[in-house]
């Protein structure tokens, strides 16, 4: 095998890997979300729970594909912003769990997730900049993310005294 070859498929490894790594610290603090979200008033409109798992996991390797289409084109010497924007976004990602479910704090989750929206949206831009196609795989996760964002907000003035 050649080595540029080689380099790539562990780059993208490597990002599917990181990827997986920030959902699976969301998921941590997600534990007790199906006690906790089966607790709330829900909008008619709210998805069932089990669609959360598979979207998330398409949308993560959407991610990761991304990202390593950026890297792969001059790694992060040549898209240091683009790159640290969506570290950025996916640390916020992991967070915003932790605030939702296990803190329980259904305002400063709406902001932070308003906060994810923002990066996701500077992420798909400085993407774009370079590879329009990776930053075309990011805008299924903007979708989705101002979808939660709107469903956090409606939870939260459902569920004040829980949240």
């Amino acid at each position: 095998m050649n080595k540029p070859l080689v380099r790539n498929i562990l780059g993208l490894f490597g990002w599917l890997i990181l990827c997986f790594a920030a959902s699976f610290l969301g998921a941590i603090g997600s534990l007790n979300a199906p006690t906790f979200y089966g607790q709330l008033m829900q909008p008619d409109w709210s998805p069932p729970t089990w669609v959360f798992g598979p979207v998330w996991t398409l949308l993560y390797t959407l991610m990761a594909i991304a990202a390593w289409q950026i890297w792969r084109n001059g790694g992060f010497k040549e898209n240091k912003l683009a790159l640290i924007l969506f570290l950025v976004q996916l640390v916020l990602n992991a967070l915003w769990s932790w605030i939702f479910f296990s803190w329980q704090m259904g305002g400063f989750a709406f902001f932070e997730i308003v906060a994810l929206a923002g990066f996701i949206i500077a992420t798909i831009l400085a993407f774009y900049e370079k590879s329009r196609w990776a930053s075309l795989l990011l805008v299924p996760y903007v979708l989705w993310v101002a979808f939660a964002a709107f469903l956090n907000f409606t939870l939260w003035t459902m569920n004040p005294e829980i949240l």
